[in-house]
């Protein structure tokens, strides 16, 4: 059945747009929405930030690309550039309070608050950056999280090839303000999420500092050598004939653990099956579903929404018997980004790609959080980043993945060590309930009124 809109010429040419899409039903409804309940542009309480990055020759900078967002939470990973490497990309200085908001698809949810303030810290230029002045900082970080603003941002996508937004449609977009009482609860909510994911951080940094310490790695730097002989048995018996490979630093690491006669047993020691995930192919890839699971939405804290893709209930139950991991197993990713370890929490419904591994893991012979942790940790890396190879995309074979040298620890202080990772994940599960209530309470304000969104986030 047809879906149609009537539109005046007025608002046709005042607008400036003539493509159907920009006056669908949902879209004007949606507006109509914000208007009654107050909405003003975000210009009327932000100002667009243009502070041009200009990359000096041996100076580094911090670096934020819109990929490396998690859309859940804002949070982001950080690259070290040094100056003449600086991908065109780079194009925008940053500074505390700052909102930063992607203007392209398809990672239209890409919104960061820069907390603190840091030098040499720089934006894709994907980025629209805008800076609060009449507004919570917080509060506007979140209102752009909420469920309305990508369609909004949608709306006033233009091009097919590189669809993207401007500017101007960020400082257009409606902001429902609110009383200054309301920010302020919302801004309390931000707060406390953001502590907590920082709390998550610093006890996963204790669980891999406590087994460092355990195996006396912790100030520990391999040495790597410029020139350095290897046997050719070795190479035959390796089948690899890359110098890499025979670096004298990763050979180092495990000398060091036999040293202080540490049990090394490899991988295949404790796992009962081991399972590859599947690459349905992107034609079947939607925007609501059931999660796919790329190696780019994995990470050792668990999943992270970067350009998530999802999957049709029809595909998701023909798949799930197979590719569905289940509580308890280690998902770890084997290309592009190998040796990412992580056991699941809870039950999940969804699929993992074919760059991720299930493992099931005899928990009578090793603790799973302790062995993902070895994982993960600089002892993992470095066999890991031995074997791989690939010159384009990273491949970890199978084989190699079995061969992986574990270290043991006696099964307290495997546990000791595990029950730091788990109030690290119970932070992180708390932290994002918080935000998503933040997103609802905001949501309710506009629907309902701040009664009503007071009343929600009251215990």
């Amino acid at each position: 059945m047809a879906v149609f809109s009537i539109i005046k010429l007025s608002e046709l040419e005042g607008a400036k747009r003539i493509d159907a899409e920009y006056y669908k039903p949902e879209y004007l409804s949606l507006l109509d929405h914000l208007r009654k309940a107050g909405c003003v542009p975000a210009k009327s309480v932000a100002i667009p930030v243009r502070r041009k990055f200009k990359p000096k020759e041996g100076e580094y900078f911090d670096y934020i690309e819109i990929s490396e967002v998690d859309l859940s939470t804002g949070e982001f990973n950080i690259s070290k550039i040094i100056g003449e490497e600086a991908p065109d990309r780079a194009q925008w200085i940053v500074a505390k309070e700052d909102v930063l908001v992607s203007t392209v698809r398809p990672i239209r949810n890409a919104v960061v608050l820069i907390r603190e303030d840091k030098e040499n810290l720089v934006c894709s230029s994907g980025f629209a950056v805008i800076h609060p002045y009449k507004i919570q900082a917080n509060y506007l970080f979140l209102y752009f999280k909420t469920s309305f603003v990508p369609k909004l941002l949608d709306r006033y996508t233009t091009a097919t090839e590189y669809p993207a937004i401007n500017w101007n449609d960020v400082l257009n977009t409606p902001i429902y303000v609110g009383s200054e009482e309301f920010q302020v609860k919302v801004s309390f909510l931000i707060n406390e999420c953001f502590a907590l994911l920082e709390q998550s951080h610093a006890l996963y940094s204790q669980a891999e500092n406590l087994l460092l310490e355990e195996f006396e790695f912790k100030d520990f730097k391999p040495k790597y050598k410029k020139t350095y002989i290897a046997n050719l048995s070795d190479a035959l018996s390796a089948r690899r004939i890359d110098a890499e490979y025979f670096q004298p630093a990763y050979d180092e690491v495990i000398e060091k653990l036999k040293e202080k006669n540490i049990e090394l047993k490899p991988l295949k020691k404790f796992i009962l099956s081991i399972q590859k995930g599947i690459e349905p192919g992107s034609e079947k890839y939607q925007n609501v579903g059931k999660p796919f699971i790329r190696v780019s939405n994995l990470s050792i804290y668990g999943f992270i929404d970067r350009d998530q893709k999802y999957l049709s209930e029809e595909v998701y139950q023909d798949l799930k018997e197979n590719y569905e991991p289940k509580q308890g197993d280690i998902l770890l990713t084997k290309d592009a980004t190998p040796g990412i370890a992580y056991v699941l929490k809870e039950q999940f419904e969804g699929i993992i790609s074919s760059g991720i591994l299930k493992l099931q893991v005899n928990d009578r012979e090793i603790n799973k959080e302790y062995l993902a942790l070895c994982i993960n940790s600089f002892i993992g890396k470095m066999q890991i980043e031995r074997d791989y190879g690939g010159s384009i995309i990273f491949h970890w074979k199978p084989e190699q993945i079995k061969k992986l040298k574990i270290p043991l620890l006696p099964y307290p202080t495997q546990q000791e060590i595990a029950s730091l990772i788990q109030k690290s994940h119970e932070a992180r599960k708390k932290a994002k309930e918080l935000l998503n209530a933040a997103k609802k309470a905001v949501e309710i304000a506009i629907e309902k009124g701040e009664n009503d969104a007071s009343n929600y986030l009251s215990p």
